[in-house]
């Protein structure tokens, strides 16, 4: 049955659907179990795959059909009274959400729905779960700040089995109270009923410690010393031989101690492993032991000391491992890769955890590339010669020079071509050789999830902020990344920079080649000063052609000239930032003045915004013969224009105009 959030395209059984949150690729159903042991990796509720479900062969994407089929509203929702009337919209979760699920408190990146007028949220699986089960109206308890809700049978709840109780840690087998706004905060009945007003806390022997009744903390008013409910009372005994061989045990103390597991230092709380003579946070008691992590190849797994090695830096954070305290480290052979724990574990979109170890060769094997390629001819050396690309309806074939000595870029990336390359003999289409072999699918360092190659003809970069044509890859989180960012690994070495530079997430230093600050999304910096570079800038093209020299201008890194001027535009130029330059003729200018606005976009380009007289589609170029008058301003058109697609129509814009810049 057809509904508001997906189109049929057979009127007795639906077969295939386009949905909302995948409108790339039709979804096709599969109604037999021939899924099993795939994850639906969170497209949907992010539970086991089980048929009837609908899929993308394209981009690995599974939904179950009930969740394909979810409605896109709920009118209201027994959590949450407070704005019951203003209705609950099915919404895909982004990568950065930070509120968790109201019932069962998770954060994931699955479909959800969210209260309009605030931050309420609850997981389409949760929301089917309570919607068919009773749950006791919202009442106001004196011992917490916000209404609380009663559940006399947790257990008949899927959710509420892996939780326990915040107060005694043990498993939801009775009435439970749980408090929709505080992600923490689920405890049984009989322990609320029961719980202290004061207690004597060996964290702090000095006084006794009171219940603040509106945050549901212990605290000493004196001191100025809060513990929450769920560590004032922490369960003694820690056993879980999927994370340790060995029990845990509690140990209370009130000095510092630097856990085993991380490396950090620890206060108050800690767990100790007799056996293995080991001191732990009481996190680290649970930290996975196996976990596939975006920047790396290979599954990491976590290890208590790294014996028979040398000084180790992270390769995330670029600081000194300690060989002595845990960390996670690569088991192949050869393979060098150590980071600290808590730089793993730092961002839960960039790792996976791996239950067991033989998921590890499952995984490689899926990351092999994916070949977008048909080789038609291969050479005595076994080189592919003549291929068919998915991306072209000619056949392409491979050679090592141009034949003219003319400017010709590659229509997966839009760099020059300067070295080995695929063309085709019935139309003026290149590939870089590089470009060619990139894989379909490919998991990039920059999220865990899988990115599908796509090509177009004018589309946004997410990483370097620039209109492009060509490949492009696409993310689960609807981010485009072109080529030449995804071609980028998270350490590089820089003609620009004495020192390798590494990816940080939250690096917000200014970028050393163009002076501006990127705000969100990080920044490559140098881990021995501070120095930083953003993807626009590490992606610029190592040389291009001006007509304001006969030579090509080189992108230079560095200018001893206390001022400086650019040739094009006669403005002045920073001379400490990157420049394009000829040694030769004493020329320099700035990268946009050498390149222009639309550096990556090719003449021609599709754009999905219509022309304002006819509704057809509008092309990009960057002039045009005649410098016709612009339809908005009425002025000469001697820079980047629009024009109508349709040859019978005369519209021709200015594109800062059409876009109103």
């Amino acid at each position: 049955m057809k509904n508001q959030n997906e189109s049929a395209s057979h009127h007795k059984s639906v077969q295939q659907i386009t949905h909302r949150f995948h409108q790339q690729h039709p979804l096709v159903l599969e109604a037999e179990q021939s899924n099993e042991g795939l994850k639906a990796d969170y497209d949907g509720c992010g539970e086991l795959l089980s048929a009837p479900c609908f899929t993308c062969i394209h981009c690995n994407y599974h939904l179950h059909k009930q969740c394909a089929e979810a409605p896109p509203s709920l009118p209201n929702h027994p959590l949450h009274p407070k704005h019951s009337d203003k209705g609950f919209f099915l919404q895909q979760r982004p990568h950065n959400w930070v509120y968790g699920c109201a019932l069962c408190k998770e954060k994931r990146n699955i479909f959800f729905y969210r209260c309009n007028w605030c931050y309420f949220s609850i997981d389409i699986k949760c929301a089917q779960l309570s919607s068919s089960f009773k749950l006791s109206q919202l009442s106001k308890h004196d011992i917490h700040q916000h209404p609380l809700t009663f559940i006399e049978s947790p257990m008949a709840i899927d959710v509420f089995k892996r939780l326990n109780c915040s107060w005694c840690h043990e498993p939801l087998t009775d009435a439970i109270y749980l408090c929709p706004d505080c992600p923490s905060f689920i405890i049984h009945k009989k322990c609320l009923d029961k719980l202290p007003t004061k207690i004597d806390h060996l964290t702090h022997r000095l006084h006794r410690l009171i219940l603040n009744r509106s945050d549901s903390d212990y605290f000493c008013s004196l001191y100025h010393f809060n513990i929450n409910v769920e560590c004032a009372w922490p369960r003694s005994t820690v056993e879980d031989r999927s994370h340790h061989q060995h029990p845990f045990t509690l140990l209370r103390r009130q000095h510092s101690f630097i856990c085993d597991a991380c490396g950090t230092e620890g206060n108050y709380i800690s767990y100790i492993c007799s056996t293995c003579s080991l001191i732990v946070h009481k996190d680290c008691t649970s930290l996975p032991r196996i976990v596939k992590f975006s920047r790396h190849d290979h599954c990491i797994f976590h290890k208590y000391f790294l014996k028979d090695l040398t000084r180790q830096d992270c390769k995330i954070c670029f600081k000194e491992v300690r060989l002595e305290c845990g960390s996670y480290s690569c088991r192949k052979p050869g393979c060098n890769y150590v980071v600290h724990v808590n730089c793993v574990l730092e961002d839960k979109s960039l790792y996976k955890v791996i239950d067991e170890e033989k998921q590890c060769e499952e995984l490689e094997e899926k990351s092999m590339q994916s070949s977008i390629i048909r080789v038609i001819e291969l050479n005595e050396a076994g080189e592919a010669t003549k291929i068919q690309h998915f991306s072209h309806q000619h056949c392409l074939v491979l050679a090592d020079k141009m034949e003219e000595e003319i400017d010709r870029k590659c229509d997966g990336c839009m760099l020059p071509i300067s070295n080995i390359f695929y063309y085709c003999s019935e139309c003026p289409f290149f590939l870089h050789k590089t470009c060619a072999e990139m894989p379909r699918i490919k998991q990039h360092w920059f999220r865990q999830s899988n990115a599908t190659l796509n090509f177009d003809s004018f589309i946004w970069c997410a990483f370097c902020n620039q209109y492009f044509s060509g490949f492009f890859y696409r993310t689960k989180e609807f981010w485009n990344m072109c080529l030449r960012c995804a071609k980028v690994a998270d350490i590089i070495e820089c003609e620009g920079h004495l020192h390798f530079l590494f990816f940080d997430f939250k690096c917000k230093e200014k970028c050393n080649g163009c002076g501006k600050t990127n705000w969100y999304g990080g920044s490559f910096r140098c881990g021995k000063c501070r120095f930083a570079l953003d993807f626009g800038c590490l992606t610029l093209p190592h040389s291009a052609l001006h007509k304001i020299d006969e030579h090509k201008l080189k992108l230079t890194y560095h200018d001893d000239k206390e001022q400086s001027y650019c040739d094009i535009c006669e403005e002045y130029r920073d001379p400490s930032l990157w420049y394009y330059s000829c040694s030769i003729c004493d020329t320099s200018a700035h990268p946009k003045c050498v390149l222009g606005q639309f550096p990556f976009l090719k003449d021609g380009s599709i754009l999905l915004e219509c022309c304002r007289k006819c509704y057809c589609a509008l092309k990009f170029f960057r002039k045009f013969e005649g410098y016709p008058e612009c339809f908005n301003c009425r002025k000469l058109c001697q820079e980047e224009i629009l024009k109508c697609g349709k040859s019978t129509c005369s519209y021709i814009v200015h594109y800062k105009c059409y876009r109103g810049y």
